[in-house]
């Protein structure tokens, strides 16, 4: 394959805004220039014609449960972290944290080698590990296993964060941890964030003073924002450093609930998640989940006792549901999708915009916004 090519008669959603009949010009896995056509030949003679389709910056989903008939709990291996990469790129995700939610030590010390493993092969995408749970809280347990909820010593702390070679994205409940074992682990090098929460305002409050991050899935498994009592919603509302994750399916989260947090959050701090499970990419609507059989019915999964477990949404339909439910730009959209969740992993100085010496991972998008074709580092995978 050439070291150099060029997209060329595109729309690109660009870092400097939408550049009509633009091009894209990648030399060895990175974007080298952003221009016309013209320009562009000036430089390659691999010119590749996307016939006015978008061009985004490829999509980071740090909420990963599962895709392509694999859940990250049952097949905690190099080999599962890369059959659920391939499923979500098809829907335009480059770039994604395996999500393992809440399990026995075991489970977990095989999800981080796992992810060690996987980032040394250099699989497509993985960024690292996210470990939801097991430190939450039993009454906004979702559908995690209140049975594996425990809170960490010193010990535990010290596995939870030994990931070495990417990154740790952990969600806790404060009122469970504390503030010092939140302390703790983000002085080991995690990102930690808030989530299946029972906490009080002041608890939430006391996290996000010692380096709480964000908010895992806004508005669910945790408590609400009620006149008295903020609750987590409040908290998360309130703070103008946090960032939240949001699924943006039209059933986690009524759309207007949604809109009321993005007109009260900064710009920049509400980003898309999936929290997919393994029926995206896949032909089969079930999996198992600690023993249960888990299926989606009209799009929507929820186990035996009708809690919510996770979803089926990929990134691009997280697009269409933002502009189309939400009433965003297509623009503010993406960035929701690449741009936001980079800066939430301190990584937009690699990823999450189309401009020049970032990675070339990149999405096509026709129309009505479904993808035609994705690139990692430069590397061409049809949808």
């Amino acid at each position: 394959m050439s070291n150099s090519f060029a997209l060329v008669n595109a729309r690109v959603l660009s870092a400097q805004g939408v550049i009509d009949n633009g091009a894209v010009l990648v030399e060895d896995g990175r974007i080298a220039a952003i221009t016309d056509t013209a320009g562009a030949r000036a430089r390659t003679d691999d010119l590749r014609d996307l016939g006015g389709a978008w061009l985004a910056p490829g999509f980071i989903d740090v909420q990963v449960n599962g895709g392509g008939g694999v859940l990250f709990n049952n097949t905690p291996t190099a080999e599962g972290i890369d059959a659920i990469g391939r499923a979500h790129r098809k829907f335009g995700t480059t770039a994604f944290l395996p999500t393992l939610i809440s399990d026995d030590a075991a489970t977990m010390r095989a999800a981080i080698d796992a992810t060690r493993e996987a980032i040394a092969r250099e699989t497509d995408g993985v960024l690292g590990i996210h470990l939801e749970g097991p430190y939450l809280a039993k009454d906004r347990k979702g559908t995690h296993d209140a049975g594996q909820f425990r809170i960490p010593e010193a010990d535990e702390i010290a596995m939870a964060t030994a990931l070495d070679n990417g990154i740790t994205l952990l969600t806790v409940a404060p009122e469970q941890v504390g503030p010092e074992r939140i302390a703790a682990l983000i002085a080991r090098g995690a990102i930690v964030v808030a989530g299946h929460t029972a906490g009080n305002y002041e608890q939430i409050r006391a996290g996000l003073d010692v380096g709480l991050r964000g908010f895992t899935h806004l508005f669910n498994a945790m408590s609400p924002l009620q006149g008295r009592s903020p609750g987590a919603v409040g908290a998360a509302l309130e703070d103008r450093d946090s960032w939240c994750g949001i699924i943006a399916d039209g059933v986690h989260v009524h759309p207007a609930s949604l809109r009321v947090a993005l007109a009260a959050k900064p710009q920049g701090k509400l980003l898309l998640v999936t929290d997919a499970m393994p029926m995206v990419g896949a032909d089969s609507p079930s999996f198992d989940l600690y023993g249960e059989t888990i299926t989606a019915v009209d799009g929507v999964v929820r186990n035996a006792a009708g809690s919510l477990a996770g979803s089926a949404l990929d990134m691009a339909s997280a697009v269409r549901n933002t502009v189309q439910l939400l009433g965003l730009p297509l623009e503010e959209a993406v960035r929701m999708a690449a741009l936001y969740p980079a800066q939430f992993l301190k990584l937009e100085h690699e990823r999450g915009s189309i401009a020049p010496g970032l990675r070339a991972d990149l999405v096509a998008l026709d129309d009505a916004l479904n993808v035609v074709e994705t690139w990692i580092g430069g590397v061409a995978s049809a949808a």
